[in-house]
């Protein structure tokens, strides 16, 4: 862990808040959990396993945007990328119907999946 350097007191204390409500929506999250009666294992473990895929793909996306911004793709790259995420989700979806889930049993609530904040 570094020493912080040279903070205000008004710093410390919402870098303190930041840290209680990351916490707190941590520990919510942690909260929900898989059923494991044999009725609804084979749910539970599909919804956490398509979250993670979901989740992935969500990071994908963000990425391919990234690169399309930043100019490091080619025309047919941006097309073929743009497939590839669409059928991804098309087959996340499905999937999740096979089980009984809607896309937003998905989200894994995992809170904000951000670094400490800027100073």
């Amino acid at each position: 862990m570094t020493k912080p350097q040279n903070q205000t007191p008004a710093e410390m204390e919402a870098a303190i808040e930041d840290l209680k409500r990351q916490m707190t929506t941590a520990t919510q999250a942690g909260m929900q959990r898989i059923a494991c009666d044999p009725e609804s294992i084979e749910q539970g473990l599909a919804k956490l396993v398509l979250g993670l895929i979901e989740l992935l793909r969500q990071l994908l996306e963000r990425q391919a945007v990234r690169r399309l911004e930043g100019g490091s793709l080619t025309d047919e790259q941006v097309e073929n990328m743009g497939q590839a995420l669409m059928k991804l989700e098309q087959k996340i979806h499905e999937m999740a119907a096979q089980f009984g889930l809607k896309p937003e049993d998905l989200n894994l609530q995992l809170g904000p999946l951000t670094g400490p904040p800027k100073r």
